[in-house]
C-alpha cells in the first residue's frame, strides 16, 4: 500500500523526559534498562511507541525542534509515514492519545504531501519563557516556571529585549557545538510581559540554535538584576563569543509555543 505522510501538532510537559530526541542508553545511564531496540524516555521515543501500537508497524517520528530535557511544548510539529491511510484522522488521533501518557497530547493530525518535512518546512517559531517573581516559590508549578525572588527591573528588560530584534549573529547566545553552519538568525519579536507575579518572555524567530532562547532569557534576567545594561546586548552580539553573553536560564520555564510551516 502507498505511504501517507501525516503532520502532528503535539503538546507535552517535558519534566519526565530527556528531551525530544531519541537517545539510546549509554553505560552511565542509571534508569530502568530500556526494552531491546528502545531508548531512554524521550518524547520522540514515546510517540513512536504509541504510533506503532496504533498502525501496527514501526514508525519514524521526525520533529521540528529538538527541545532539551525538561523543556515543554504547546505546539511541537512532527511528521510520520504510514500505509494505514484508511484510518480516519480523528480516529487516528484519539487512538494515539489513548496510547500516550497523560503528559503528552497530540492536538491534531492532518495528511500532508510527501514533500512536507517537519524540519525543513518550518519557517517561523515562537517560544515562551515563564518566570515566577514572587518572594515565595509556587509549589503547584515548580517544574513549569523559573522562580526569581529578587526584584527585576522590567523596564530595563523590555528595553534590552528590543536589542535582539532583527538579523544578527547569535554566537554569543548559543551553546558551542550546535553543529550548524553559522549562528545568524532573525528575531521578529521579543517581549517581556507581566501579570501579577508571572513574567512571560516571548521570543519569535525564523529559527533557534542550541540553548539560544535560554541564554537570551538568562541575559535579560541579568539585565533585570542590574548586572548588565540594555546597551550591553549589542556589545555582546558584536563579540561573537559565548563568553561575552549572559547566563543560561534553566530548562523548566521554557515552552515551545508554536511553529509555522509551509504546509
Amino acid at each position: 500500500m502507498a505511504l501517507q505522510r501525516y503532520k502532528l501538532t503535539v503538546a507535552y510537559r517535558g519534566t519526565r523526559y530527556h528531551g525530544w530526541q531519541r537517545q539510546l542508553a549509554v553505560s552511565t545511564w542509571k534508569g530502568e534498562t530500556p526494552e531491546p531496540g528502545c531508548g531512554i524516555p524521550t518524547v520522540q521515543e514515546t510517540l513512536a511507541k504509541g504510533l506503532r501500537e496504533v498502525v501496527r508497524h514501526p514508525v519514524t517520528v521526525v520533529g521540528s525542534s529538538r527541545t532539551d530535557a525538561g523543556v515543554h511544548a504547546k505546539g511541537q510539529i512532527a511528521h510520520f509515514d504510514t500505509d494505514q491511510g484508511q484510518i480516519p484522522t480523528e480516529g487516528l488521533r484519539m487512538a494515539l492519545n489513548h496510547q500516550l501518557p497523560e503528559d503528552i497530547l497530540v492536538r491534531s493530525i492532518e495528511p500532508v504531501s510527501e514533500g512536507f518535512d517537519a524540519i525543513t518546512s518550518a519557517v517561523r517559531k515562537r517560544y515562551q519563557y515563564f518566570i515566577w517573581t514572587a518572594p515565595d516559590r509556587n509549589p503547584f508549578i515548580p517544574d513549569g516556571v523559573w522562580h526569581r525572588w529578587q526584584e527585576l527591573d522590567t523596564a530595563a528588560m523590555r528595553s534590552a529585549a528590543g536589542e535582539f530584534l532583527g538579523e544578527h549573529d547569535f554566537t554569543s547566545f548559543v551553546r558551542p557545538g550546535h553543529g550548524r553552519q553559522n549562528a545568524v538568525r532573525t528575531i521578529y519579536d521579543c517581549k517581556v510581559s507581566t501579570a501579577g507575579h508571572k513574567m512571560v518572555i516571548g521570543i519569535e524567530g525564523n529559527g533557534f540554535l542550541w540553548n539560544m532562547v535560554r541564554i537570551m532569557v538568562g541575559t535579560l534576567v541579568e539585565v533585570g538584576l542590574g548586572r548588565y545594561s540594555p546597551s550591553d546586548i549589542g556589545k555582546m552580539m558584536a563579540a561573537q563569543d559565548r563568553r561575552a553573553g549572559g547566563s543560561t536560564a534553566p530548562p523548566h520555564g521554557l515552552y515551545l509555543q508554536w511553529i509555522k510551516t509551509l504546509e
